[in-house]
């Protein structure tokens, strides 16, 4: 028997710079900016006050009015993206069989405007106008189990909670399935961390970009680098089998080609940060070399000493300027367990069209080393591209993309 091949069908994406790919894509080549003023609380009084935020999105237009307020922002993202994902894919859940196929997402904050809304009932106005969802829309795992219940999905289901690395987990735990015989696996990640409760908590990690300046406020690479914007949204992508792709004639955005995981030593123990083997490990998975590798997609902290570790791993694998290197998600923030997700779907966009999308803003340093795409797309001169995401805390995934 032939080796499982997984690839990705189908996708949907939601992100500050456009819902769906017919929109985010060019926006994406355009370099338009996503960052902007907060707009759902009044953020004023915090030291941090620009997000990624999504606009124009209305659940009740994407979702049952019965879902709407059982769930919170980041699962109707990932509903709305499913369904857009499955449109995408050519494929209709209900005319298949609901044991073979599966459900993996990302999850890092969980239902943060959820949970402090409800927690505002309980505390001004008593038990008995807290929603009964209250018991399950704030949790990190919901986004699968109202995934599984809206479209009758019954194979193996979970949820990876590693920050920005999980969603590279998460498309990972999704070939595994496909590789134990599932015909079909959902997976992706979004999140929707713009409400006080989460504002207070990632202001708390140190790491948010004070300027009010969108065009200034997230810069990775760059010497004026001052932290990250975080951000809303993500994407849900249908990964199946290739042979049994090509086999229903159904588009195939590109394989999942390798990947790998690892986690940082204590920062205090004097080890090697651990990127560069996650790196390393997903171009063996692969059966890849530097060389055939078109470009590399940051994990860019947009913090000095991180966008530090994250260039000694490219160029320690690439040599210095040895591969194009490129960060999107400057423009849109980094958007946690949704954030690696869409730079895979961005990579894929990108290997279909040849051509690498620029970051935006940005003026790299030359001391990191790496051949930063700036202002304007590059061709793509190589069917390979490498994504690489850390979480809060030491993980570290990384993921090698071929054309299909």
């Amino acid at each position: 028997m032939s080796p499982v091949t997984a690839v990705v069908t189908g996708v949907g994406v939601a992100a500050p710079t456009g819902l769906g790919v017919e929109a985010y894509w060019p926006a994406t080549l355009r370099g338009e900016l996503g960052i902007r003023r907060l707009t759902r609380f009044d953020a004023d009084g915090y030291p941090a006050r620009l997000a990624g935020e999504i606009t124009g999105f209305a659940p009740a237009d994407h979702l049952p009015g019965r879902l709407v307020p059982q769930t919170d922002r980041m699962t109707q993202f990932a509903l709305a993206a499913t369904d857009w994902a499955f449109a995408d894919a050519g494929v209709r859940p209900a005319e298949l069989d609901p044991q073979e196929l599966g459900v993996v997402t990302a999850s890092a904050s969980g239902g943060f405007e959820y949970g402090q809304r409800e927690l505002e009932n309980l505390w001004s106005r008593g038990p008995r106008h807290v929603s009964a969802y209250m018991s399950f829309a704030w949790f990190y795992a919901v986004n699968s189990g109202q995934i599984s219940i809206r479209h009758n999905l019954r194979g193996p289901t979970g949820v990876l909670v590693g920050e920005q690395a999980g969603g590279l987990d998460a498309i990972a735990q999704a070939r595994r399935q496909l590789r134990k015989g599932l015909r079909l696996v959902v997976t992706g990640g979004t999140d929707g961390p713009l409400s006080p409760y989460g504002w207070v908590a990632q202001l708390c990690g140190g790491r948010l970009s004070r300027s009010d300046r969108p065009d200034r406020a997230y810069l990775p690479f760059d010497d004026q680098a001052c932290g990250h914007v975080p951000g809303e949204g993500g994407a849900m992508l249908i990964v199946e089998d290739g042979a049994a792709a090509r086999a229903r004639g159904a588009r195939r955005y590109g394989e999942i080609a390798g990947y790998g995981a690892t986690f940082d030593p204590h920062p205090d123990s004097g080890g090697e940060p651990a990127l560069r083997a996650a790196a390393e490990r997903a171009l063996a998975d692969a059966g890849a070399g530097p060389g055939d590798i078109g470009v590399v997609f940051a994990d860019a902290a947009g913090v000095r000493d991180q966008d530090r570790i994250e260039a000694d791993a490219i160029t320690a694998v690439f040599g210095p300027a040895g591969v194009p290197v490129t960060a999107p998600k400057a423009a849109t923030g980094r958007l946690y367990a949704g954030g690696a997700v869409l730079d895979v779907v961005t990579a894929l966009l990108a290997l279909r069209g040849r051509t690498i999308p620029p970051t935006m803003n940005v003026a790299p340093a030359p001391d990191y080393g790496i051949d930063l795409v700036v202002d304007r797309p590059r061709p793509l001169d190589r069917p390979a591209a490498l994504v690489l995401a850390r979480g809060a805390g030491g993980f570290n995934a990384a993921m090698v993309l071929r054309a299909a």
